[in-house]
């Protein structure tokens, strides 16, 4: 099966290193033209001069910072007075680890503004020309935390959860209009952020990182951590002609790590 996105316009957040990176690179391989956005413009340089170009494509980048969502919605506000996307990956980088107990009210409300009024703001905009043509695709990068809570992710787990059922929602919303709305479940995989993780879970618990991450490969039922080029697999294919039955859904990607049906 082949899967063509020529003629397409993707946009891709938190797409200058890990899970975005690599679907951006997949998208622009199946012929999507790509428009990164990140942090990160030394980093968003290096992914675009690497993009799949052989199709006719044409990319681009938008350097944002997510966690400051009223600078975020100038920018992104702006991108759309001259672009339109057919395309969404809703994708962020992920709020401090820790506890429910750790965290704050406060802690809560920039978790909910990063992870979730960025993610609907920006779908908001996209739609009114996904909408007008009668096609588009929005997938939502999520977390198998929202189905099996994660201790050391309060932030995450809850404010994910949130975005999973708004998809929901909006897929019952914009299903006949040729719009498919789905989440995807992330489980562990070789990215900066799962490093990360394990670091400060290695020393709370005064052990080597390489000990957790052992310890997490044992976990996952095929026995080591997702590549995040797997991702980008699913993602083109969800972006695809192909997947046009599939909305609304939550679709894990974790190795069998869930527990749960």
């Amino acid at each position: 099966m082949e899967i063509s996105l020529l003629g397409k316009k993707a946009l891709v957040g938190g797409s200058s290193g890990g899970i975005g990176k690599a679907i951006a690179q997949q998208l622009a391989e199946s012929g999507a033209s790509v428009t990164l956005m990140a942090r990160n413009e030394e980093k968003l340089q290096q992914v675009l001069d690497n993009l799949d170009v052989s199709k006719g494509q044409t990319h681009q980048y938008l350097v944002v910072d997510f966690s400051n969502y009223e600078g975020y919605k100038k920018h992104i506000s702006t991108f759309f007075e001259s672009n339109s996307i057919d395309i969404l990956v809703n994708n962020t980088q992920g709020p401090p680890a820790g506890s429910a107990l750790e965290k704050t009210l406060a802690d809560y409300q920039e978790a909910f503004d990063l992870l979730f009024k960025t993610v609907v703001y920006t779908t908001e905009l996209a739609l009114v020309h996904m909408r007008k043509q009668q096609w588009g695709r929005i997938i939502n990068v999520a977390s198998v935390s929202v189905k099996e809570p994660l201790g050391y992710l309060a932030l995450s787990n809850s404010v994910r959860a949130a975005v999973v059922t708004w998809g929901k929602s909006l897929a019952n919303d914009v299903g006949r209009e040729g719009i498919t709305v789905n989440s995807v479940l992330t489980g562990y995989f070789d990215t900066d952020r799962i490093a990360q993780l394990n670091a400060k879970k290695a020393e709370q618990l005064g052990i080597a990182p390489t000990a957790v991450r052992a310890d997490m490969e044992g976990k996952v039922p095929v026995g080591r951590i997702g590549d995040p080029s797997e991702y980008g697999y699913l993602a083109a294919f969800l972006a695809s002609d192909k997947a046009a039955y599939i909305t609304g859904t939550q679709i894990p990607i974790d190795g069998g790590l869930l527990k749960s049906l």
